[in-house]
């Protein structure tokens, strides 16, 4: 359930997701999903698939949740698993990461069109599709969310 989450979260272009293992370090939870969004409609909107995919697959509801419009920081409360997502800046002031450096990481899942960077980010592979030759572009790469950024073929 915590790797359908996780898979929820990238549906929706979150960047860096991580799950912690928090077992054996800590008693009030098992993992941790740690994603970041570029803004506060996104964090909003990875929030709700992350929502909607456990309650329309696996029957559940979280526990709690704190964060709602607006908010840079929500959280997901499931019991077994928490899940946090932040604006990017929250997420690089408060770092979880480094806070729970102890904690194994688990494999995030691949959804389908998704690849990571260099750098560990998800990005969809399909946004780097290069045009015919005949158009006047050189390629198509998504920049973040919807902006687009066109290159000349010169």
């Amino acid at each position: 359930m915590v790797q359908a989450a996780a898979a929820a979260a990238l549906s929706h272009r979150a960047r860096n997701t991580v799950i912690l293992d928090l077992r054996g370090l800590a008693s009030f939870t098992d993992f941790f999903v740690i994603c970041s969004g570029i803004s506060d409609t996104q964090i909003e909107g990875i929030s709700n698939a992350i929502l909607e995919e456990l309650e329309d697959k696996w029957n559940v509801r979280p526990w709690h949740r704190e964060g709602d419009r607006e908010a840079d920081w929500i959280l997901l409360d499931y019991i077994d698993f928490v899940v946090h997502v932040l604006l990017d800046e929250r997420r690089d002031y408060y770092n979880l990461e480094r806070l729970w450096a102890e904690a194994p990481t688990i494999d995030v899942p691949d959804i389908e069109g998704t690849e990571y960077d260099e750098y560990g980010e998800a990005y969809d592979a399909l946004a780097d599709e290069v045009l015919d030759d005949d158009d006047d572009f050189d390629g198509l790469v998504a920049d973040d969310f919807d902006k687009e950024v066109y290159s000349d073929s010169d």
